[in-house]
């Protein structure tokens, strides 16, 4: 982290819990990761570009659902295990509890033809939002063809070949720490 962002005293529980309850209550499906960075970035100012990715980096490579383990990661990062605990309870309680409700009245009606039409209205909105991030955080953490070479591959290796996400970004991960293994100038 910048030198800024370490000399900032870390926030308060309630306040770590509090802005993790509105993220997990006003983020949907996959754009949870734009309303993460918006967050925890832009607003908070509590993490960098850098590592926001890096801690992004880290939750996508572990079981679970993303937005728990950013939770889990940075509440430790600002808190320790009691930031770690809150967060994940603010990100977690609210989407508990609407999924609870959406389960009982999906369970009463919810094939219809409004219900059909809301969702997909969602899901249009959540890949846009996956778009946003996926510009902003490229733009700010590829730095060489190389980056965009990988970022492709593994793209075209999940969509087209049908291989499995973390096979794909264990390979991705080999050749990059390879690519960009330390070298002497005279090679490079």
């Amino acid at each position: 982290m910048s030198d800024a962002e370490t000399s900032a005293p870390p926030p308060s529980l309630g306040k770590l819990f509090w802005v993790f309850l509105v993220m997990g209550a006003t983020s949907i499906g996959g754009g949870v990761v734009a309303y993460l960075r918006t967050g925890l970035v832009v607003r908070q100012r509590w993490l960098d570009d850098v590592t926001f990715v890096e801690l992004l980096s880290i939750s996508q490579t572990l079981p679970g659902l993303n937005a728990t383990n950013m939770s889990i990661l940075v509440g430790d990062r600002l808190r320790g295990g009691m930031g770690a605990l809150v967060a994940t309870l603010g990100m977690c309680i609210p989407g508990a509890s609407l999924m609870i409700a959406a389960g009982l009245l999906y369970g009463a009606g919810g094939d219809g033809p409004w219900s059909k039409a809301f969702l997909h209205g969602i899901a249009a909105g959540a890949v846009g939002l996956i778009l946003v991030v996926l510009v902003q955080l490229g733009a700010k953490t590829l730095k060489t063809y190389a980056d965009y070479v990988f970022v492709v591959a593994t793209a075209v290796a999940v969509a087209f070949f049908k291989v499995p996400v973390p096979y794909a970004l264990i390979a991705a991960g080999i050749v990059a720490i390879w690519w960009h293994r330390p070298r002497d100038k005279d090679i490079r």
